[in-house]
C-alpha cells in the first residue's frame, strides 16, 4: 500500500507503547499495598514514554506517510486487521498522553487515598484507550478504543469525583455515548459502501456521491462535536472538570477533548470533502460562537475549576476554525494548538488540584493576596496564565497566530471576530489572577487557621516540563511544526484536489 511505510524498527513499537499500559493495568490486580501500587503505575507510565520516544526520534517528517505501520489479520471474515499507523496529525499526541500520564500518577500520589488499586487501573486504561485512538488505522480498531476511553473516565468521574460526581459521570457518559453510535452507524455504512473493508486509509481514497457525504459527514460530526466539545454539545464539559479527580480533569482537558478535533482531521475532511465544503459556514458560525461565549461565560464563574472548563470550550473553538480554516496554517496551527492547549490546560488542573489539596475549597471568593504566601506557586501560574492568554514567546502564541493567520485567509470577519477571543480571554485569565493572588488575603490563611505552604519538590517536578514545553515551543516552534507540516499540506491538497476547488491558497 503506497500510503503505509513499514515499521523499520526491530520491535513493534506502536504495539509495545499502546498495551504496555494494558499490561500494567492487569499486574496491578495482583498488588495490594498502596505504596507498591503508586510506584508500579509510575514505572509503567515511565516505560512507555521511554519506549514511545524512538517514534518521535525515527519519524521521517518529510512525508505524510503512515509510519511504523503494522499490519496483521484478525477476523478475516468480516476484513477486520490490526492495522496501526502514525503521521504528522497523530505523532505528537503520543507524546503528549505518555507525558500527562505520568503526571497523572505523580499528581495523585496523595490526593487519591481511597481504592487505589482501581484508580490507578483506570488510569493506565485510559491511557492506552487513547494511544490506541491515535494509531489506529482500522476501523473496528478504532473504534474499540473510543469506546474503551469512554469507561475509565466515566469511572474517575463517578468515583473520586466530587459531590456532584454521579451527575457530572451520567452526563458525559449520555452525550458521549450518542454521539459514538452515530458514528458507528456511519462506519458500518461505510464497511458495505466499500466493499467490506473497514481499512481506514482504503475507505479515505474512495470517492462517495455528495448526499451520501453529507449523511455521514453528520454521522461522524455528532461523535466528534461532543468530544471535542463545540458548542452546543459543550454543557458535559464544565461539569465533568467540576466534578473530576485533578487526574480526570488533565486527561479530559490534556488528550481526551482532542479527539474530537482529530476525528475532523482524521476521517471527516479527507472522507467527506464535499460535505466538509457544504457545512464550512455553519462550522465556522459554531466555531465563533464557542470562542466568545466560551470567553464570556468564564467572567460569571465562581468556582476556579469551571472558569478553566469553560476556558476549554474557548480554546477548542480556536482549534476547530484553524481546522476548518482548510488552509496549511489554520491547519497547522489547529493541530500545534492541540498539542498546546493540552500543556497549558494541564498545567492549569494540575495547579487548582495542588491548591485545592492545601485549602479545601475551589471558590475564587475564598482567596486572595496567595502571592505573599506562596510566591512560588504564584510565579508558576501567572507564566501558565501568560501562556493561556497566549503571550510572544509563550507557545500559547504561535498556534494562536497560525489560527488567526488562517481564519484571516479564509474570512477577514473570521479573523477579526477570533482576535476578539483573545482579548477576552487576557481579560479574564488576568482577572483570576489578580483576584486570586493580588486581592486582599483570606483572613483564615492570615492567621494561620488554615496553614497553606508552597510548591513541594513532587509538585515542582511534575509541573517542570509542561513550564519547559511552554517555553520551547514558545521560542523555537519549529521542532513541533516539522512533525506536522507534510501532512497538513498534503491533507489540504488532497481536499482541494477532490473538491475541484483551492481552499484559500
Amino acid at each position: 500500500m503506497e500510503d503505509i511505510i513499514l515499521n523499520h524498527l526491530d520491535y513493534p513499537v506502536l504495539t509495545w507503547t499502546v498495551f504496555l499500559p494494558v499490561i500494567g493495568a492487569v499486574l496491578l490486580l495482583f498488588l495490594r499495598n498502596a505504596g507498591v501500587i503508586r510506584w508500579f503505575s509510575l514505572l509503567i507510565t515511565l516505560a512507555t514514554f521511554v519506549i514511545s520516544l524512538p517514534i518521535l526520534a525515527h519519524f521521517d517528517k518529510s512525508t505524510y506517510k503512515m509510519q511504523f505501520a503494522e499490519r496483521h489479520e484478525w477476523i478475516t471474515s468480516w476484513g477486520i486487521n490490526y492495522f496501526v499507523g502514525i503521521d504528522g496529525i497523530s505523532v505528537l499526541f503520543i507524546f503528549l498522553t505518555t507525558i500527562l500520564s505520568i503526571l497523572c500518577v505523580l499528581v495523585s500520589w496523595k490526593a487519591v487515598d481511597t481504592k487505589v488499586k482501581e484508580f490507578h487501573i483506570a488510569i493506565l486504561t485510559m491511557e492506552a484507550g487513547m494511544l490506541g485512538v491515535f494509531v489506529s488505522l482500522d476501523f473496528f480498531l478504532f473504534y474499540i478504543f473510543w469506546e474503551t476511553m469512554l469507561i475509565p473516565m466515566f469511572l474517575l468521574i463517578g468515583v473520586w469525583g466530587g459531590p456532584q460526581r454521579v451527575y457530572a459521570a451520567i452526563k458525559f457518559f449520555l452525550y458521549t455515548l450518542v454521539g459514538s453510535v452515530l458514528m458507528l452507524v456511519g462506519i458500518v455504512v461505510l464497511y458495505f459502501y466499500g466493499g467490506r473493508t473497514l481499512n481506514i486509509l482504503e475507505l479515505s481514497a474512495l470517492q462517495y456521491p455528495f448526499q451520501l457525504q453529507c449523511w455521514l459527514f453528520l454521522a461522524f460530526f455528532a461523535a466528534f462535536a461532543v468530544k471535542v466539545p463545540m458548542f452546543p454539545v459543550h454543557t458535559w464539559l464544565p461539569d465533568a472538570h467540576t466534578e473530576a479527580p485533578t487526574a480526570g480533569s488533565v486527561i479530559l482537558a490534556g488528550v481526551l477533548i482532542k479527539m474530537g478535533a482529530y476525528g475532523f482531521l482524521r476521517f471527516s475532511i479527507p472522507m467527506f470533502p464535499d460535505a466538509t465544503k457544504f457545512f464550512i459556514m455553519p462550522l465556522f458560525v459554531l466555531s465563533i460562537i464557542a470562542i466568545i461565549y466560551g470567553a464570556l461565560v468564564c467572567f460569571a464563574q465562581k468556582d476556579f475549576k469551571r472558569l478553566i472548563a469553560y476556558s476549554s470550550v474557548s480554546h477548542m473553538g480556536f482549534v476547530t476554525l484553524g481546522i476548518f480554516a482548510l488552509n496549511t496554517q489554520g491547519v497547522e496551527g489547529g493541530i500545534l494548538q492541540m498539542l498546546n492547549h493540552g500543556i497549558i490546560t494541564g498545567a492549569l488542573f494540575l495547579m487548582i488540584g495542588i491548591i485545592y489539596e492545601r485549602t479545601h475549597t475551589r471558590m475564587i471568593a475564598d482567596y486572595g493576596g496567595f502571592a505573599h504566601i506562596v510566591p512560588w506557586y504564584s510565579g508558576i501560574f501567572i507564566v501558565v496564565a501568560l501562556a493561556s492568554i497566549g503571550l510572544p514567546g509563550t507557545n500559547g502564541f504561535i498556534g494562536e497566530f497560525l489560527i488567526i493567520f488562517g481564519a484571516f485567509k479564509a474570512g477577514k470577519i473570521l479573523g477579526f471576530l477570533a482576535a476578539t477571543g483573545i482579548i477576552l480571554g487576557a481579560v479574564y485569565m488576568l482577572r483570576l489572577y489578580q483576584m486570586v493572588f493580588f486581592e486582599k488575603l483570606n483572613p483564615n490563611y492570615e492567621t494561620g487557621r488554615h496553614p497553606v505552604w508552597d510548591l513541594t519538590l513532587r509538585e515542582t517536578v511534575i509541573l517542570t516540563p509542561l513550564i519547559v514545553s511552554i517555553f520551547w515551543i514558545g521560542i523555537y516552534p519549529e521542532t513541533f511544526l516539522s512533525y506536522i507540516h507534510s501532512s497538513a499540506e498534503h491533507l489540504i491538497n488532497n481536499m482541494s484536489l477532490n473538491t475541484g476547488m483551492a481552499f484559500y491558497k
